[in-house]
């Protein structure tokens, strides 16, 4: 996991795209909020956001 990190961080280095970074926290982000808003008792105070 970290080695792909690590590769991912030198791709865009080396490319020069770092506008991806916050795409790519964002669409992290998001899948965070779907799979521990799904089951928890946050759920549906999490709805309005969505």
């Amino acid at each position: 996991m970290w080695q792909l990190i690590k590769e991912f961080l030198l791709f865009l280095r080396q490319e020069k795209k770092w506008w991806l970074i916050p795409l790519v926290v964002m669409l992290l982000v998001l899948a965070a909020l779907l799979i521990f808003g799904s089951g928890s008792v946050l759920a549906p105070f999490m709805y309005p956001f969505m």
